[in-house]
């Protein structure tokens, strides 16, 4: 059975355990975010949980106004500690980079303190998670298919932590990368011997033998940069929280072994329950679960391929045995560590530390064993399921993830945030479609629907809300925008940066929201707000971010992006004539502007306007972006435009003019003459996103299109028995697939090359996309006959908004022009 987290709570603690509560009350009051500020002393209390041997870990609970608050404080333990062990302020910096850039499931920590007056110790106060722990792998009075659920969980847990970009949460010098598992032996080696001998626990030769043994063992891909990443230290089951009633991880805990290095050392110390049983409790009871046939579900080969599946691994036979050894070494030194504390009196395990002392030897002896194993796994890794997360009703399934593996398959993050907006669009934006577009359609159709601001505080709710944002973008907005208690006071699921995805992870996202018209600005995805964000994160300074920034992550106001003109070819931008001209501390935009797409919204409150600020420069040195409040005098919104007889309200397209408008200097982006710059920076990602929602327009209109070849009936038969329609069908999905994998491969090349070199294929992508769902949706109007031209439908809006896309940022000539002029260029060479 599980243990909830509340009965790991010590029943009665030791004097050593105490707290100073009066010290740690008033550093409470002033550091933790949230605290009750009226509470009174008497309300607040302190008691120790009893599992886990090494940094004493207390629960704090505060009483105010009838409601109890819970926060978990770790420190150091007392007494004089081997260097470099029990590092409670290593865990507070992975704890914040992964809670605030990542989805990766951690509590969320609010303040450390290293100033050892407070409580005698450094320690660090986090979030109490609520819910479940198995101490326990046999995981006893859980059902068969449960238990290989919670494994399945655990193991892509893992493997989604293994996927963490240290570089883009700021934990790029968080440990050395090269050589993990040499220093790793060197530094266990060094502790045991340290931990041990005259006057403490005796030293076995067995686990010398060992440290040679693994020093003449390292494998050679050790030494390589490229296999590193953040490595847990410490990863088992019973140090991970589940929900309470759900198999879903909420937390990792315990992160004090943390660093950078072979992550195949997480995976091999996850496993070795399956070899020895190191539980302090279990003393004469040491066989590992292979050894007494109890399995909890997979076997040891299963749950590993289970990760190397989800983390993209390859199987690792070779090295196998060096990874067990190596952990079930590392478990000893720890053991003989917590041993020496007792004897010292300062082990935070009390009593049952005692027995660390008889556990070391027999986990020396199962490495030893396990050395003299012909065989550790199997040649090839065990058949995985793929567990896709999407629908099994004909509507959506994972794409990209066809058989075995493959070079887009989600990761565990992406998945789980996918079936989450899957499940959201059904249960809270399709069934609102219609109300939205008759409001839309009526007199009052430029106001806002109180459902749509209802919708997305339930996005934000859910951790729905700025997924587009990349994390290099969020890392520079938050180093300006936020000093340290700032960025700890923010509330876990008020995610205003995003969670850290790639342009390839959003992809799979954005598709999903493509699906509705409505959706993508519940989600706070919607353009052209996203590339405005996305200016101001990459571009703006501190003040332009609070100002204008900040209100648009929140949600509260909404923006318009003013470039094209109506006297002009704008799909050249050298052509624009609206100008932009300094006057002391100002400047002054004069021109007419249309296409303002966001205009019309009653939300808008900014414009990113492109004009020329010196006509005699160089020609692609003309152009400049300022940022235009519409309140300001002088910006008149003339109209609003049709498309295909669409006005999009609320959101809208408004032509705009500039009579005389002055706004202050400093809301000049980046510089004068730097507007191209601008633009190249924001058009890569949002020609992208433009393509990743036509792949899911077209999906609602193949869904639509098979669902209603399946009701009507023509000539005596059904749609879907007509030979000519099977054909088309088929050609659409053809044509969607291989639409969807152009454009996946442009975002993979986008994070990885970046804008200009992939510039080509971005192109490529942005002309298939439109190409491909006007085709699959006009298909899906043809087997709607008169009605999928109506509005009864979503298909002619679909259809309209695809249409559109041929011309909005950027005409397909002009792209087909950059494709043609790259490949001609590679002739040349």
């Amino acid at each position: 059975m599980a243990t909830t987290t509340a009965e790991l709570l010590l029943r009665r603690s030791t004097g050593a355990d105490h707290l100073d509560l009066s010290s740690l009350f008033d550093y409470c009051r002033s550091h933790v975010a949230g605290f009750p500020q009226s509470a009174y002393l008497s309300d607040f209390s302190a008691r120790k949980f009893g599992h886990g041997q090494s940094n004493p870990t207390f629960l704090l609970e505060i009483s105010s106004g009838g409601t109890k608050k819970s926060y978990v404080l770790r420190k150091k333990p007392p007494g004089k500690l081997l260097q470099s062990a029990h590092a409670v302020e290593r865990e507070y910096q992975v704890l914040w980079a992964l809670g605030t850039n990542t989805q990766i499931p951690v509590p969320k920590v609010f303040c450390l303190c290293t100033d050892a007056t407070v409580i005698g110790t450094a320690f660090y106060i986090m979030e109490y998670l609520e819910g479940r722990i198995f101490l326990d792998p046999t995981l006893p009075g859980i059902e068969p298919q449960k238990k290989s659920a919670i494994y399945r969980e655990t193991a892509k847990t893992l493997a989604s932590l293994h996927h963490v970009d240290v570089d883009a949460i700021g934990l790029g010098s968080y440990g050395r990368r090269d050589n993990y598992c040499k220093r790793q032996v060197d530094r266990w080696g060094k502790q045991y011997i340290e931990s041990t001998g005259k006057g403490k626990v005796e030293r076995d030769p067995k686990m010398i033998d060992l440290i040679n043994w693994l020093r003449l063992h390292v494998p050679h891909e050790d030494a390589s940069i490229e296999t590193t990443g953040l490595v847990h230290g410490d990863f088992r089951i019973d140090n991970i929280v589940f929900h309470s009633t759900e198999d879903r991880v909420i937390g990792i805990l315990d992160w004090e072994l943390s660093t950078l290095g072979n992550q195949m050392c997480d995976v091999a110390y996850s496993c070795l329950h399956y070899i020895v049983d190191a539980r302090l409790d279990r003393v004469g009871q040491d066989k590992g679960l292979e050894e007494t046939s109890i399995l909890p579900g997979p076997s040891m080969a299963e749950y590993l391929a289970e990760y190397c599946s989800a983390a993209g691994k390859p199987w690792p036979i070779d090295n196998w045995k060096f990874y067990i050894v190596f952990s079930l070494f590392r478990i000893a030194a720890i053991l003989a560590g917590v041993y020496s504390r007792w004897l010292m009196g300062n082990a935070s395990a009390g009593d049952l530390a005692q027995k660390a002392g008889i556990k070391f030897k027999v986990v020396a002896d199962a490495a030893w064993l396990f050395i003299e194993r012909k065989s550790v796994l199997p040649e090839h890794p065990p058949s995985v399921k793929q567990i896709y997360e999407g629908q099994r009703d004909g509507r959506i399934e994972e794409t990209g993830t066809l058989g075995e593996g493959g070079k887009f398959v989600l990761n565990s993050t992406v998945a789980k945030l996918k079936k989450r907006l899957i499940k959201f669009m059904e249960n809270h934006i399709y069934p609102v479609e219609n109300e939205l577009y008759k409001l839309a359609t009526s007199s009052s159709r430029w106001t806002i629907h109180p459902v749509e601001e209802k919708l997305k505080d339930m996005a934000k709710q859910e951790g729905l809300w700025n997924l587009f944002i990349p994390a290099d973008s969020a890392t520079r907005a938050r180093e300006l925008l936020f000093d340290e208690s700032q960025r700890l006071s923010r509330s876990g699921h008020d995610l205003l940066l995003g969670v850290g995805l790639s342009n390839l992870e959003y992809g799979y996202l954005c598709e999903v929201m493509g699906r509705s018209v409505w959706a993508p600005q519940v989600f706070n995805c919607g353009a052209p707000d996203t590339g405005n964000m996305e200016v101001l994160l990459r571009y703006g300074t501190k003040d332009q971010m609070v100002e204008w920034l900040v209100p648009l992550l929140e949600g509260k106001i909404r923006s318009g992006f003013a470039m094209t003109e109506p006297k002009v070819a704008s799909s050249d931008a050298t052509n624009i004539e609206c100008s932009i001209i300094r006057e002391g501390d100002s400047y002054v935009i004069n021109g007419t502007k249309w296409w303002t797409s966001g205009a019309m919204d009653p939300r808008c409150k900014l414009l990113i306007v492109m004009g020329k600020t010196d006509f005699n420069a160089l020609k692609h040195k003309q152009q400049s972006m300022i940022l235009v409040d519409i309140k300001t005098p002088g910006v008149h919104i003339k109209r609003p435009l049709m498309v295909f007889g669409f006005d999009d309200a609320p959101h809208g397209h408004a032509e705009v003019v500039f009579d005389n408008v002055r706004v202050p200097a400093k809301n000049l982006l980046l510089g004068e003459g730097r507007g191209f710059e601008i633009a190249q920076g924001r058009l890569g990602p949002g020609r992208l996103h433009h393509c990743m929602r036509l792949i899911g327009a077209a999906e609602r209109g193949m869904q639509m299109m098979a669902e209603r070849s399946l009701q009507r009936r023509v000539f005596g038969r059904l749609i879907a028995e007509q030979g000519s329609f099977q054909s088309d069908i088929a050609k659409c999905r053809i044509e969607l697939e291989r639409t969807r994998l152009l454009v996946l491969e442009a975002a993979d090349q986008l994070d990885r090359l970046g804008n200009k070199k992939a510039r080509g294929i971005i192109a490529m992508a942005k002309v298939a996309a439109p190409a491909m769902a006007l085709h699959v949706l006009d298909m899906a109007m043809q087997v709607h006959g008169a009605a999928g031209l109506s509005s009864d439908t979503v298909l002619a809006h679909l259809w309209a908004t695809s249409r559109t896309l041929r011309i909005a940022d950027g005409p397909d000539e002009v792209h087909l022009g950059t494709i043609a002029k790259l490949e001609l260029r590679k002739a040349l060479l």
